[in-house]
């Protein structure tokens, strides 16, 4: 069993930065991919970034070049850097664990955090 506890949530204006952790128990975590999802009220949860266990990245097209993902599998951590923070990407942040050859699809992981909420003020 694999617990993923996300932290590193906050508000911050537009423009700014924050920097997403998320922390995975269990000696497995340098075998899986991981990948971060996104839920906006009223809306689906969506893909944001994922990480291969080899370390090839995916992005949404809403984050390219703002967002990155990378991952300590010494510390066990997976990251997610976002800058030039905007307003519409408020939600709760998950991040997700598991061993699938689409890490940009929700289906294929089978451990997740409790979210963490980044809102972006205007």
């Amino acid at each position: 069993q694999v617990q993923l506890v996300e932290s590193g949530g906050g508000l911050v204006q537009a423009g700014g930065s924050l920097r997403l952790s998320c922390a995975a128990s269990g000696r497995t975590f340098s075998s899986y991919a991981m990948g971060w999802f996104r839920q906006a009220p009223g809306k689906e949860r969506e893909f944001v970034a994922s990480i291969r266990s080899g370390g090839s990245t995916n992005y949404a097209d809403s984050v390219k070049g703002r967002f990155t993902i990378s991952r300590d599998n010494g510390k066990s951590t997976a990251y997610l850097q976002m800058n030039s923070l905007k307003p519409e990407d408020t939600a709760v942040y998950y991040c997700a664990g598991g061993l699938t050859l689409a890490p940009w699809s929700e289906m294929g992981y089978i451990y997740w955090g409790q979210g963490t909420q980044v809102t972006v003020s205007s």
